[in-house]
């Protein structure tokens, strides 16, 4: 994949990829000069996580939407829903922080949970626009090694179920089970050392539409009958999901990932 191919497959989604990477370089750059802590880590960490996340995301966007160039209309909805939402979370998760107040599951102040109402309106639109996605490969029929076409289609998939257990989180509350957010975590990404978090499964299940695909690129270019590729990525597929109901098991558990 080169930049210019990107931008080519899709200039909205491409531009606002480059936004987050900006965006990413100008919170490394106030880490370094800002020890402000929110929940035990630094003030700039979680935006910063979300930025580079998120440019990840639009990007393999950008890149899979191509193969469905022939819904036209619909993809550029898509693109800008997609781009319009994306710079709205992570504009209010980068407001919370210079607040120097958490951004999820806040509802200290009327501000605080308005501004979190808003960010899980800006996800819920999201993910009607990944649903749709996933229609467009499933009606269009795009001309793809089928072990290809069903990794994307199992990558929006699990992306989806993803995004429901982030529901499940706002429900719950808290993203760590057991105790409290905050509290000793693994470095970065913060997930609980002591306890279950929700998170881990949620990263899992968010990162599948970049697997997924990429494992069912490489099995379209394996050489064995296309049978066997599907089969090759449906028990790929499987398997995904197998890891990711572990991780969502021991976190309803409290159990985290790696202890300390």
């Amino acid at each position: 994949m080169t930049l210019r191919e990107l931008y080519r497959r899709n200039p909205i989604l491409t531009v606002t990829g480059w936004i987050h990477w900006a965006l990413a370089a100008v919170l490394v750059a106030l880490i370094l000069f800002d020890s402000r802590t929110i929940l035990g880590i630094n003030a700039w960490i979680k935006p910063l996580k979300f930025s580079i996340s998120i440019a990840i995301y639009v990007w393999t966007l950008a890149w899979i939407l191509h193969y469905v160039s022939s819904r036209k209309r619909a993809i550029q909805v898509i693109s800008y829903g997609v781009a319009l939402t994306m710079l709205a979370e992570i504009s209010l998760i980068t407001l919370q922080s210079a607040r120097g107040v958490p951004s999820h599951f806040n509802l200290a102040t009327h501000l605080d949970a308005g501004i979190f109402s808003v960010m899980g309106s800006m996800i819920g639109i999201n993910s009607v626009l990944v649903c749709w996605i996933l229609a467009l490969f499933f009606t269009a029929k795009p001309e793809l090694p089928l072990a290809y076409l069903w990794g994307i289609r199992f990558g929006l998939v699990i992306f989806i179920l993803a995004a429901a257990e982030g529901v499940f989180m706002v429900i719950h509350g808290s993203h760590t089970v057991g105790a409290a957010d905050g509290g000793a975590g693994l470095p970065f990404v913060n997930w609980s050392q002591e306890h279950g978090d929700l998170r881990v499964m949620h990263f899992a299940g968010m990162h599948a539409l970049q697997i997924l695909p990429l494992a069912g690129y490489w099995l379209g270019h394996w050489e064995a009958p296309e049978r066997t590729q599907v089969s090759a990525m449906a028990g790929f597929f499987f398997l995904y999901l197998g890891v990711m109901a572990l991780l969502f098991g021991m976190a309803l558990l409290g159990r985290p990932v790696l202890p300390t």
